[in-house]
């Protein structure tokens, strides 16, 4: 499949639901909706609060590449930074607009493509993007992006998937071992079956590489063990068998959430 028909295909995937309002039982675009979002989201994804770190963006000029629902946006406009938003899909824009709607807050956010960013070199001070751009067909271009929108001096904080991990390996065996698929990879198994098609994962020593020829300063790569490692959405053989497992491995390497956080220079 072509780059550009894997993009439409990713766009038609998140406009029809945005991300992180899947299990939400609320009247769509109301307080109580977007509450239970937000709930939801930190409930589960508290390593977002300590990465995101949103006091730290006040009064700053930033850019979130990949809004979903737009409960971190939200966030850090509610924190007092100079929020720029952007999304490949309408759906996402909408429920941006309507939850600044409901606090009386404004920003700016528009439709657009993390491949082409539509900024001029040097704009933001900080650049933040949590579990987006691996979805895009050309990552490494998008990281690109985003380093050429930050000023020098500016920060990125980004999140993509790790393909090392409790659950890239859960969706292995769910996906190719149990099916008798022997010949089939991991990177398969999430490219076919997570989320949106086209999504892939990444390893620590793969996001470095992705960058290394970028100048920049305090590059941290890391990984989270997340809810989503521990299986808590399955049964409990499943949860089970991930805390035996999680007993012989190192976790910090073996989380889903890669996160890279840099200085341009």
């Amino acid at each position: 499949m072509k780059n550009k028909e894997l993009k439409e295909e990713v766009k038609s995937y998140w406009d029809n639901q945005a991300c992180g309002t899947d299990e939400i039982d609320e009247k769509k675009f109301t307080k109580e909706y977007f509450d239970a979002i937000e709930e939801k989201r930190y409930t589960r994804e508290p390593e977002i609060l300590e990465f995101a770190d949103f006091p730290s963006g006040k009064g700053k000029k930033m850019l979130e590449v990949g809004l979903g629902a737009g409960t971190d946006f939200i966030n850090w406009v509610r924190n007092g930074a100079d929020a720029h938003g952007i999304d490949l899909t309408p759906e996402s824009i909408a429920h941006v607009k309507h939850r600044l709607s409901l606090e009386g807050l404004e920003s700016k956010f528009e439709i657009g493509d993390s491949e082409n960013l539509p900024y001029a070199d040097n704009t933001f001070e900080f650049v933040y993007s949590w579990g987006v751009i691996h979805h895009t067909p050309d990552t490494p271009k998008a990281f690109r992006e985003i380093y050429r929108v930050l000023k020098p001096g500016g920060k990125a904080k980004i999140m993509v998937y790790n393909r090392k991990s409790m659950l890239a390996y859960f969706f292995w065996v769910k996906h190719a071992l149990l099916k008798g698929k022997l010949s089939m990879t991991v990177d398969q198994a999430l490219f076919d079956n997570m989320e949106s098609a086209g999504t892939k994962g990444y390893t620590i020593e793969e996001a470095k590489e992705i960058i290394k020829d970028l100048p920049m300063k305090d590059l941290e790569v890391k990984t989270y063990f997340t809810f989503y490692d521990r299986l808590e959405r399955f049964n409990p053989v499943f949860r089970l068998t991930s805390k035996f497992i999680s007993l012989f491995i190192n976790k910090k390497k073996r989380g889903w959430f890669l996160t890279v956080e840099y200085t341009k220079v």
